[in-house]
């Protein structure tokens, strides 16, 4: 029973990052836009979307081994049981 309350946190825990991340490149995108309207100049807006576009593949990447590494501790624990049957053999 503890297993599988282990395993219900995990998918919380991964479920939430997938959130908080898609929430996080909403916003993100919003002040980008936000920021971009008022602009006037042509090389300031390459300027802003070259920082935008910087800062939104360093936050993916960063996001996406966070994540990576939740799903791999999920499959570890899942395959715990497993481990210890195939010990038993």
């Amino acid at each position: 029973m503890a297993s599988v309350q282990t395993l219900a946190t995990s998918v919380q825990t991964i479920a939430t990052a997938h959130a908080d991340y898609a929430k996080k490149a909403m916003q993100d995108s919003s002040e980008f836009f936000a920021k971009l309207t008022s602009v006037k100049e042509p090389a300031k807006v390459m300027e802003l979307q070259t920082e935008y576009v910087k800062n939104a593949y360093e936050t993916f990447v960063a996001e996406a081994k966070k994540i990576s590494e939740l799903y791999t501790d999920f499959f570890k624990q899942t395959a715990k049981p497993l481990e210890a049957l195939i010990a038993k053999k």
